[in-house]
């Protein structure tokens, strides 16, 4: 599989995401479902602590990619719904450090909703990952 990175400015960079990644001859793609702050059993967590809730969220991103066998590496896109973008700004380097961190080079969409599946969430990301 050969991936290339398709960045015609600079400035996204330091924001940990790319404008286009074209992938060819890769074998396996896995689409996760949008994640959520819920522990194992599906219970609500972290209410009200968005650092938390983004920590939870990418826990359990981890837990799909391993159990797909992915890892953070491979994903190559990520859908980022937040009701508080705010606090998404004050708390992006959890993705800066544990994604990008882990070899992500990802393309991104940020949407500020209204709200999210249960009141109490603050964010949901999806992902996709290829191999």
């Amino acid at each position: 599989m050969e991936r290339k990175i398709i960045n015609p400015w600079k400035w996204q960079d330091a924001l940990g995401f790319v404008q286009g990644h074209e992938v060819t001859g890769g074998q396996r793609v896995l689409y996760c479902a949008g994640q959520i702050p819920v522990d194992p059993e599906g219970k609500s967590v972290h209410a009200g602590d968005f650092r938390g809730q983004l920590n939870q969220v990418i826990n359990n991103l981890e837990t799909v990619l391993t159990a797909g066998g992915f890892a953070f590496a491979d994903v190559v896109r990520l859908n980022i719904y937040t009701t508080d973008l705010e606090g998404f700004f004050a708390n992006r380097g959890v993705i800066l450090e544990r994604l990008v961190g882990a070899g992500a080079r990802y393309t991104s969409t940020l949407l500020g909703v209204a709200r999210l599946a249960r009141p109490e969430f603050l964010i949901e990301i999806e992902a996709t990952a290829v191999k």
